[in-house]
């Protein structure tokens, strides 16, 4: 989970039991697709989509902190957005989240 700046606009997105630990989920803000990981029952989010070519990173898999693309397996940090795996040179968007109750949010772009 990310620091929490009470100036931002926070957005409901899921659910805690909606995302179990290891898993990622999909979800959209507006038509903005955003990838959420659990990582050791830490929070993450980053776009949804991989920077190489059009494929949902939530169709891939966590792989010790990285999500693997599951098109040509590409990899980015989760809690950097940071490219380390070829063909993938861009960085993806990672975006603040926070936990409130039950309800995973992120902070509004």
């Amino acid at each position: 989970m990310r620091a929490m700046n009470d100036t931002q606009d926070w957005v409901t997105v899921a659910k805690r039991a909606d995302l179990p630990a290891g898993q990622i989920k999909g979800v959209k803000i507006g038509k903005q697709e955003i990838a959420l990981y659990n990582l050791d029952g830490e929070i993450y989010a980053t776009d949804g989509v991989c920077t190489h070519a059009y494929a949902n990173l939530a169709d891939g898999y966590l792989d010790k902190g990285l999500i693997v693309c599951p098109l040509h397996a590409g990899c980015f940090d989760i809690k950097t957005g940071k490219a380390v795996e070829p063909p993938a040179e861009e960085d993806i968007k990672t975006y603040l989240v926070r936990v409130v109750g039950d309800d995973i949010q992120i902070a509004a772009a």
